[in-house]
């Protein structure tokens, strides 16, 4: 099997160039980062600097395999703070498109199994993004998570937009649904176009909406978060790598699996993300 891997760059927490020559000496094909202001994003950039930082990035023979659009908050649950989120979306757009980058990647919110406001609220924000998107060439990739992986495919084609996609996290199935990466992924087969490697374990099985709006709202019923699933390092949790790595390939997919390593989580980041790569291309054999 063979698949390119990547670093999400903000995860090591050092100035970008730093971590372009971190991600190269890795052995890394390429790199993410977010590109808006989110309290997971570290590096400093400027949307008029996109020519720059496509050639700095290539200079390392790196390529950026996607950008994360992720906003923050409540995603785009909240009707009344859609219309900057969109604008501010379609700025990303923009810059992804002059970097050459065709994959814009985001948690949008907690989707309802049933029909409910918050789900019309999130798939009418979405129709906007992805039609101004679909302009540039580009993918709007649904961040798996909060919901399992039959809903969310259910929500992707409701939503009726051919460029609305997902970017397939593993870990963040286990962890809040305790839902099996690879059966997942055959049920989004149709819809995966890029991937995050990481890695965890359910402990306790939590209320995603209760969980996902604490993180949304900085935790002010001060719910205990690390009882419920803990981040580990690739390989350490409970995804079976050589068998989602294999429902991969049987689908078709030959992208990219970018590792991303939470903020909170880790003690030596750096050591331990870029050992993941090296984790990954022995899975890969």
């Amino acid at each position: 099997m063979k698949f390119k891997t990547g670093i999400l760059l903000d995860n090591l927490q050092v100035p970008f160039e730093a971590a372009l020559k971190i991600a190269s000496d890795s052995g890394a094909d390429g790199i993410q980062f977010y590109a808006a202001s989110h309290h997971m994003a570290s590096l400093e950039l400027d949307y008029k600097a996109a020519k720059y930082l496509k050639r700095k990035v290539e200079s390392y023979n790196l390529e950026i395999s996607a950008l994360c659009g992720d906003l923050g908050g409540h995603g785009f649950e909240i009707r009344d703070e859609n219309p900057e989120k969109i604008e501010k979306t379609r700025d990303i757009i923009d810059f992804a498109g002059e970097l050459g980058v065709r994959i814009i990647t985001s948690h949008i919110g907690v989707i309802s199994e049933t029909p409910c406001a918050r789900n019309s609220i999130m798939q009418e924000a979405l129709q906007e993004i992805c039609r101004y998107a679909e302009k540039a060439g580009a993918y709007i990739a649904i961040e798996t998570g909060p919901e399992k992986s039959e809903v969310l495919k259910k929500f992707v084609e409701e939503t009726g937009e051919r460029n609305l996609k997902v970017n397939f996290d593993p870990a963040n199935l286990v962890m809040v649904q305790g839902e099996n990466p690879t059966e997942a992924v055959f049920n989004l087969k149709d819809y995966i176009v890029h991937t995050h490697a990481k890695d965890g374990r359910m402990l306790t099985q939590c209320d995603p909406v209760s969980m996902y709006n604490a993180f949304a709202e900085g935790n002010p019923e001060n719910i205990p978060i690390d009882d419920y699933f803990v981040e580990l390092s690739l390989g350490s949790g409970d995804v079976n790598f050589p068998e989602y790595l294999k429902g991969l390939e049987t689908i078709g997919y030959s992208g990219y699996l970018t590792i991303e390593r939470e903020a909170e989580a880790g003690t030596d980041r750096i050591k331990e993300i870029t050992g993941g790569i090296e984790f990954l291309k022995g899975v890969m054999g």
